[in-house]
């Protein structure tokens, strides 16, 4: 099959679990014989990426935004827009503060879900001239239900069906403006009838999306994501120093901060003079005050030799990170509709240690690889670290189910399989 994916990047600034999942898919399907072409919207998906394909970035950050709030920026020539565009200034709106943020962007959050009635509706024509001239698909995968606009032009011009994922779209909408949050969820809901069908990535978010979005069961199906587990090392917790480790964008959201705080009790304690703090995930323009907080308190606590925020976190860097961590840990807030941290966590070897919210409890029950606790607590956290931590055993025994549970039940060469046959089921 030919296959189109469009998918918002996040420039390669911080850890993208839903840009990290469609690449992983993408790789998986290719792999199974299938043609798919990777077109990306907003920010380069990964460092480069765009440049090695070839394929342009359409709705372009800065330009998209510009246009929105500036109207006189709608008439730019064409070569402002290709200036915008460039590398160089995709890089800095990746790092920009807000180019990532919902909240102030209500208003071009409703203009996109009005597609061809939007403000975006020339970069809308181009994108599905784009297609329409270049590619031949056989289907169109919408990365969320946030490009549900795309949808209409895209099924009149190129003539497939469209499909759509369903990935904490929540957490974008939900950090709103109350006024306008209501009006966003009733314009996905009309936008609904312009797919054919939606794929929740967890059981536990396939209903929060039937419920906000008011869609039938009929029309979402549930397919878990993946991952490879040759591509990821398998060390016993044995052979590692007992560090815990967090992998995710370093914010408020994603908790953090609990895992500092979860982490400074638990030094406190006798017993764990030996543990250390690993954290990767990147971040963006956002999130730098809150992060000179968080080493403030770990520096004022007589922490800092244990403490260490790796930079980078994309191919081996990510492997030398769990080569080093016997814990994983990230307590976003609200819980996720998934957490791909989780299943990269897991299949290398690492429990997972999560708050019981969201999905998490879903996955690290289907794994096995991990344990929740209640509440979202530093105190909480802490203690379930130093539980595990002072029982080798049950560590290593969670290390094994994870690895074993990812293979068996979180195979992305089995989940590119269940796809491909909804794809066909839709063709037809």
């Amino acid at each position: 099959m030919n296959i189109i994916q469009i998918i918002p990047g996040s420039g390669g600034s911080f850890y993208c679990g839903n840009c990290l999942r469609d690449s992983k898919y993408v790789e998986a399907l290719r792999q199974e014989g299938h043609q798919v072409v990777k077109i990306p919207m907003y920010l380069p998906l990964f460092a480069d990426e765009h440049d090695i394909s070839g394929i342009p970035i359409f709705y372009g950050a800065i330009s998209t935004y510009l246009k929105q709030v500036y109207p006189i920026f709608r008439k730019a020539p064409k070569w402002f827009d290709r200036m915008l565009n460039s590398k160089p200034m995709m890089k800095l709106a990746a790092s920009m503060a807000g180019s990532t943020r919902a909240k102030g962007l209500e208003d071009m959050t409703i203009s996109m879900l009005l597609g061809e009635q939007g403000q975006q509706k020339e970069e809308l024509e181009n994108m599905v001239n784009w297609i329409a001239e270049h590619c031949k698909p056989d289907i169109i995968h919408l990365s969320n239900a946030l490009l549900l606009g795309l949808a209409k032009r895209l099924k009149e011009k190129v003539g497939v069906p469209v499909l759509c994922s369903l990935q904490d779209e929540d957490v974008w909408v939900d950090v709103m403006d109350p006024s306008v949050q209501d009006k966003i969820w009733k314009l996905m809901h009309t936008r609904a009838e312009d797919v054919d069908a939606f794929v929740a990535v967890s059981n536990f978010f396939a209903e929060v999306m039937k419920k906000k979005m008011d869609l039938p069961a009929e029309k979402v199906k549930t397919f878990y994501l993946g991952v490879d587990y040759e591509d990821y090392k398998f060390i016993s917790t044995k052979e590692k120093s007992r560090n815990v480790g967090y992998i995710s964008r370093l914010c408020h959201e994603n908790g953090f901060d609990i895992v500092v705080d979860a982490f400074i009790e638990l030094k406190k304690k006798p017993g764990f003079e030996d543990v250390k703090l690993i954290a990767t995930g990147g971040s963006t323009g956002d999130d730098t005050k809150y992060i000179k907080e968080q080493k403030r308190k770990i520096k004022e606590n007589g922490f800092s030799d244990d403490f260490k925020i790796v930079d980078e976190f994309e191919e081996e860097s990510i492997h030398s990170f769990f080569e080093k961590v016997s814990l994983v840990s990230v307590p976003v807030r609200n819980g996720e509709a998934f957490g791909m941290y989780l299943l990269e966590s897991m299949a290398s070897g690492v429990p997972v240690v999560q708050p019981a919210l969201g999905a998490f409890p879903e996955i690290i029950e289907t794994a096995g690889g991990g344990t929740v606790y209640s509440p979202n607590s530093p105190e909480k956290l802490s203690e379930s670290w130093a539980e595990l931590l002072n029982d080798p055993e049950k560590l290593e025994k969670l290390s094994r189910a994870g690895y074993q549970g990812t293979k068996e039940k979180f195979n992305i060469h089995t989940h590119a399989k269940e796809i491909i046959t909804l794809y066909e089921n839709l063709k037809k």
